[in-house]
């Protein structure tokens, strides 16, 4: 005996028969490089010799102890320099801030360092953008969270 199916029930199964439908795949558009976020432009093999640390940088500037102002100029002739000598990586050690301060002092606090936060937005602007193809955060032997890799153009 085959039990009745009621109105209520069709109208339910369809329904969710029609929000389960399937969609036809778009394909996604190929691009020249694959990037991952923080990158800055690096394709998908140099970005992952980089994060595993199996790339050496050639060149390497501290920027510890310096204000902003000095740190930014310091900075873009130090890759002209790096760049000019050939240089294909570079290590720039920004440091990672001072979460618990110095002995207590409420001022001296900052969860993140001024310069960490820095240097990837100034590497977006127009001098340095000639001067790099991309960065990326640098592997815990060449000082972690404190310091990036910046891949730097070929020399023109």
């Amino acid at each position: 005996m085959k039990r009745k199916i009621t109105e209520e029930e069709r109208a339910l199964f369809r329904k969710h028969f029609a929000e389960a439908a399937l969609k036809p795949a778009t394909p996604k558009p190929k691009s020249e490089k694959t990037t991952k976020p923080g990158t800055g432009k690096l394709d998908g093999n140099t970005a992952e010799k980089l994060r595993r640390g199996q790339l050496a940088p050639k060149a390497r500037i501290d920027l510890h102890g310096m204000t902003e102002t000095a740190a930014h100029r310091a900075l873009l002739s130090f890759l002209a320099r790096a760049q000019e000598n050939g240089a294909r990586l570079a290590l720039v050690i920004t440091g990672v801030g001072n979460p618990q301060g110095h002995e207590g002092a409420e001022w001296m606090r900052s969860p993140h360092g001024v310069l960490k936060e820095m240097v990837p937005r100034w590497l977006m602007e127009r001098d340095f953008a000639a001067l790099t193809s991309g960065w990326a955060p640098a592997h815990r032997r060449h000082g972690g969270d404190g310091a990036l890799y910046v891949y730097l153009r070929r020399k023109k």
